[in-house]
């Protein structure tokens, strides 16, 4: 796919691309769909040329290579900062996701001191992709806005979803059985962060590839999905 800006037709790209590559979008595809991509059609790319870093933010920047407008604007996305370290800035986004930097990098964006903010409402995006693939093609997907967050206690970055449409993200065990008859009461598996976890081994960090086809992977259409299901409310999360 070409390099989109604001407006561009992303659907029509990716409908257009994936024809291109012998692999046409069919009935029952979960369509894996890169946060950077998505929030440079949706004009959520900007220079931070104009912005004025707060004293925090300067404060915050000293001795770390980042540029203290940039922490300005994390800061400006954040609803809530969890910790901060040596640079590295845990904050709770407007969208209700616990993040490094607010979501906000500099990666996989031309030009200079331009940064990419998170989609406003990545559920709303996901499910104008998957209506317009609908519309144009007569099929029905699934669509996941996928991202790349790091792990507390662990090493590496992994990709979770951010936004879905079409399928329910979490895959409830609760009151299913086990192999051996046990009742299950907890098990409740974030299937969509496994599945943008899986696109990411397609679409890599650097090869140019915003959007992966995932095929024959089951699942019932959910009309009305939300990334809300994925999000610990605070009266569940011990360490918050």
């Amino acid at each position: 796919m070409p390099e989109l800006g604001p407006g561009d037709d992303l659907a029509g790209l990716m409908i257009d691309a994936a024809s291109a590559q012998g692999t046409p979008i069919e009935e029952g595809d979960i369509l894996v769909v890169t946060q950077k991509v998505v929030s440079k059609v949706e004009g959520k790319v900007m220079s931070y040329e104009g912005v004025e870093a707060s004293q925090l933010a300067i404060t915050i920047t000293e001795g770390h290579r980042r540029d203290p407008r940039h922490t300005e604007m994390i800061l400006r996305e954040s609803v809530r900062i969890v910790r901060m370290d040596r640079g590295v800035i845990i904050a709770e986004t407007k969208h209700g996701f616990y993040c490094a930097n607010a979501g906000i990098d500099a990666s996989n964006i031309p030009g200079n001191n331009t940064i990419a903010l998170l989609p406003d409402d990545s559920d709303a995006s996901s499910q104008r992709i998957r209506a317009a693939v609908k519309d144009r093609l007569g099929v029905n997907v699934a669509v996941i806005v996928s991202d790349t967050f790091g792990r507390p206690w662990r090493n590496g970055a992994a990709n979770v979803a951010i936004g879905v449409a079409g399928l329910d993200p979490l895959l409830d065990y609760v009151g299913a059985l086990d192999a051996h008859g046990n009742v299950l009461h907890t098990t409740q598996i974030a299937a969509a962060d496994e599945l943008a976890a899986a696109a990411e081994l397609v679409t890599g960090k650097a090869l140019g590839i915003p959007v992966t086809i995932i095929r024959n992977y089951p699942f019932e259409t959910v009309e009305d999905a939300s990334i809300q299901r994925l999000l610990r409310t605070g009266e569940r999360d011990l360490f918050r």
